[in-house]
């Protein structure tokens, strides 16, 4: 199993929907986590609606710091993804086992204030994230970090 980080800045909306979503759609070939460089400390409450809505359980989910992934017991990852731009553009940590990295720059719907447009935002993002996520398994050939490699290049 590929172990793969999606990370933001707050770790409320985006990467927990890639998190749940790697989780679900890689079948048992993928691993999903996240964690932000400033999490908010609570995931997004129209997040949660949103993997409620589709039928994920949102029970464990939670919202930390990337630096769980950087101690000794942490779990391997294979990927990290970026999904949205200051984290992107922040100093990560160095990640043991040097993963595949790549950047998919996604508009944050957590500072959207209209209730009806940011539940529209969330869900937009949702179906965003799925389509690379399949896409990416789609183009997923092996079972290490070469093929995760070349299955991002597809997307």
């Amino acid at each position: 199993m590929l172990n793969i980080l999606i990370l933001c800045t707050g770790n409320s909306a985006r990467s927990i929907l890639g998190e749940v979503l790697v989780t679900a759609l890689g079948e048992g070939r993928l691993q999903g986590f996240s964690a932000g460089s400033q999490p908010k400390g609570q995931p997004h409450p129209v997040a949660l609606e949103t993997l409620k809505a589709h039928g994920h359980p949102i029970d464990r989910l939670r919202s930390k710091s990337w630096d769980e992934f950087t101690v000794e017991n942490a779990p391997r990852i294979d990927a990290v993804i970026t999904v949205c731009d200051s984290a992107a553009a922040e100093v990560c940590p160095v990640w043991p086992g040097a993963p595949v990295k790549a950047h998919w720059g996604l508009q944050d719907p957590a500072y959207i204030e209209d209730d009806a447009e940011c539940r529209v935002a969330f869900e937009a993002t949702y179906q965003a994230l799925s389509k690379r996520i399949r896409t990416l398994l789609a183009g997923l050939d092996g079972d290490d970090q070469a093929a995760l490699k070349r299955a991002f290049q597809t997307i």
